[in-house]
């Protein structure tokens, strides 16, 4: 585990979404080619929340990269805003301007430029931002003849993803959200799926099930990790001490940066046995697999 350097904004401009592209950058001080996380926050969150995850990430050799979307509350877009209905579009946006400007990013940690490796991105989001990088994993939204799908992106990580749409939505959710129709046939990528056995949303009439249908609505090579008690921030993923966490427990948090840390290492390093080791180390959840990592 090494010390953590964190930089934070680095600003990008962005004239097409009315407002400047800010980004948190978090790196161990020591290190080589290091491979990057991109990481998507829930709504209303920012490029200073969970830090359980990044601090985690970062001490133990990931280059952590953090947009702030619209829909950020520090930001305070009106619901009228003519930019809201497309904000989960934006955000996709977003995370390939930081893709476009990673090397800009990365050089306003003064060395950092020589120790990443940019050849190695993965793509995490939590909630909202789950949607977010499936996106950018390939799935798609019916309905909506665009492909957000981005190369770049070799691996990812969905924390929460809402599932199926259609007549698994609640009213509120099916008259508000046309976004969440999703269509996983497309995210073929490797992924973890990570959901809680208690996470009951108002968005679905299904339950807890609803947010493992990433994992079993798309293609292998994918893996499903099921923590037991975990409610939608997983014991508290999105911060220190937030108020918003109602299952709040150390442990799970725990096994949620295990969990994404081992998958991330074994996905970019094959030889690398570390995710086969916390799957069987997992004790407060069950883990699934299709395919070959």
């Amino acid at each position: 585990m090494e010390q953590v350097i964190s930089v934070s904004p680095v600003v990008l401009s962005a004239p097409e979404r009315g407002l400047d592209l800010q980004v948190r950058i978090s790196a161990p001080i020591k290190g080589n080619q290091l491979p990057v996380i991109l990481f998507a926050h829930g709504y209303g969150n920012s490029l200073d929340g969970y830090a359980p995850l990044v601090n985690y990430w970062a001490a133990r050799g990931f280059v952590v990269i953090q947009p702030s979307f619209l829909d950020s509350k520090r930001i305070g877009l009106s619901p009228d805003d003519v930019r809201t209905p497309d904000i989960w579009k934006i955000r996709v946006a977003d995370m390939k301007q930081v893709l476009d400007h990673i090397d800009d990013i990365i050089s306003v940690v003064p060395g950092l430029s020589e120790r990443v490796d940019t050849t190695r991105i993965a793509a995490v989001g939590h909630s909202f931002g789950a949607q977010t990088t499936g996106m950018l994993l390939g799935m798609r939204v019916i309905g909506e003849d665009i492909d957000m799908s981005d190369a770049r992106i070799q691996v990812g990580i969905l924390l929460c993803a809402g599932g199926n749409g259609g007549k698994d939505l609640s009213e509120f959710a099916a008259t508000h959200y046309s976004f969440m129709n999703p269509d996983f046939s497309g995210m073929k990528k490797p992924t973890l799926v990570v959901a809680g056995d208690k996470d009951i949303s108002p968005l679905t009439v299904r339950g807890w099930d609803w947010f493992t249908d990433p994992y079993t609505l798309s293609p292998g090579p994918k893996s499903l990790a099921v923590l037991y008690g975990g409610e939608h921030l997983l014991g508290g993923i999105s911060g220190y001490l937030v108020t918003e966490t109602s299952d709040e427990n150390p442990a799970r948090v725990a096994a949620v940066q295990q969990l994404t840390w081992a998958y991330l290492r074994s996905a970019f390093y094959p030889q690398d046995s570390a995710w086969q080791e916390a799957a069987r180390e997992l004790t407060q959840g069950k883990i699934e697999n299709k395919g070959d990592l």
